[in-house]
């Protein structure tokens, strides 16, 4: 059962799409409104276990509640996620700057699909990838990270979103660089604000993961986010 759809009240329509990339095409998920015209829409971002079924869940769950949403396969090159036996490491080898430009054809696919505005979210190393991303595009409305590593600080001035970033209380690698990026979005005049979810680790929000799942936090930084999108990119 995906708990992320209990807050919508929206039928919704996923399938498998392709988001094409610097003459490749991206395996992805897309879903929306059933019967939706034009609608936000919001780019997901997979943590480093690569595009999982909780994705999908974040991906239907975004949809439950008014918006089309799409998460891209980081991996489409490599084989794809299902093809692989241990993601984190090939991840990591992937070249940021290709990282980045694959979360801006998203963007570009669901401009595609008539999107009304665009938002990005992202966990884990996909919350970086969220920041590199709101830093090279000035087209994204509003992103929420999900415990993402900082990305160079002196491209936060070039943020024009507004963000809401989501911490584990517990996790204590991440958030040793909260101090920095709120000074640094402070500095550069950013919307913004941030919270640290009690008794929560790394990875709180993925209900399908039963070592880091906190329900409580997850709970709350769903609803938090979806007020945070409402606010910004209804």
């Amino acid at each position: 059962m995906n708990p992320l759809l209990a807050a919508g009240t929206t039928a919704t329509e996923g399938n498998d799409v392709k988001v094409p990339v610097d003459g490749a095409q991206l395996d992805a998920y897309f879903s929306r409104p059933a019967g939706s015209a034009a609608v936000p829409g919001v780019v997901v971002i997979h943590e480093n276990r690569g595009l999982v079924p909780y994705l999908r869940d974040v991906v239907d769950g975004l949809a439950s509640n008014g918006y089309m949403a799409v998460a891209p396969d980081l991996l489409t090159r490599e084989g794809g996620t299902a093809s692989i036996e241990d993601v984190p490491p090939i991840l990591s080898e992937i070249p940021r700057e290709r990282l980045t430009a694959d979360a801006l054809a998203a963007i570009s696919f669901l401009q595609g699909q008539g999107a009304t505005k665009i938002g990005i979210m992202g966990f884990c190393f996909g919350g970086g990838v969220t920041w590199r991303a709101l830093i090279a595009c000035p087209d994204i409305a509003a992103a929420v990270p999900f415990y993402g590593s900082n990305p160079p600080l002196e491209g936060v001035a070039n943020i024009t979103a507004a963000v809401h970033a989501c911490y584990g209380a517990l996790d204590e690698r991440v958030n040793a660089g909260i101090d920095d990026m709120m000074a640094a979005l402070a500095a550069a005049d950013v919307t913004h604000e941030h919270k640290v979810y009690e008794g929560a680790g790394h990875a709180f929000h993925n209900h399908t993961n039963e070592a880091r799942y906190h329900e409580p936090a997850a709970t709350q930084a769903w609803a938090d986010t979806l007020g945070w999108f409402a606010k910004y990119l209804a």
